[in-house]
């Protein structure tokens, strides 16, 4: 009996060790600050071969629509996952930031999205909702996710830019959703 309460001790005990793990929970590490720039995107797949893509494909107006969607869901997802040491979001005053400076080209841009989805035959919250949760699981498997953010953010916030058109979105899972740009004739 004793022999069986030992081995329930130290499951018990494991388990809480390993429920108090952070194995893969995003954080805010500080790396070295870098300047400003789109250099902080994760690398995507190749397109397939144009003749594969050619009657799906995205002209250049709507994957931009499209992208400046995916910059706002991803920096809104990074904002959420992303803590500083004492637990609180390291980026929310980050984000509001953000918002402000590109609030006139949110509107716009979902306009021009309501548009691109009717052409398209897509459903804005389906792409919206995919965009986050496809974002969401980034932060289990990039450790570079909050510092990328970070980049991001910095970048999209430099004086340099002046559209959200210029702000890379941290991922570009387009191709993941099967949006691609149309290739060059």
């Amino acid at each position: 009996m004793i022999k069986v309460l030992t081995q329930v001790a130290i499951l018990s005990a494991c388990t809480l060790a390993l429920g108090a793990c952070t194995l893969g929970q995003a954080s805010t590490a500080s790396a070295p600050s870098k300047p400003a720039a789109p250099d902080y995107q994760a690398p995507s797949p190749p397109p397939p071969p144009a003749g594969q893509i050619r009657a799906i494909c995205y002209n250049e107006a709507d994957i931009t629509h499209v992208r400046s969607r995916m910059v706002q869901q991803e920096l809104q997802v990074i904002t959420l996952q992303c803590q500083s040491g004492g637990g609180a979001r390291a980026y929310e005053r980050t984000y509001a930031d953000f918002v402000g400076k590109f609030r006139a080209e949110f509107a716009t841009n979902a306009r021009a999205l309501s548009q691109v989805a009717a052409r398209k035959r897509l459903n804005v919250d389906t792409l919206v909702t995919e965009i986050a949760n496809r974002t969401a699981q980034r932060a289990q498997v990039d450790k570079e996710f909050c510092s990328r953010g970070k980049r991001a953010f910095d970048w999209a916030l430099d004086a340099k830019v002046t559209s959200l058109a210029q702000v890379p979105p941290p991922y570009d899972i387009g191709a993941d959703m099967n949006i691609w740009p149309c290739p060059a004739q």
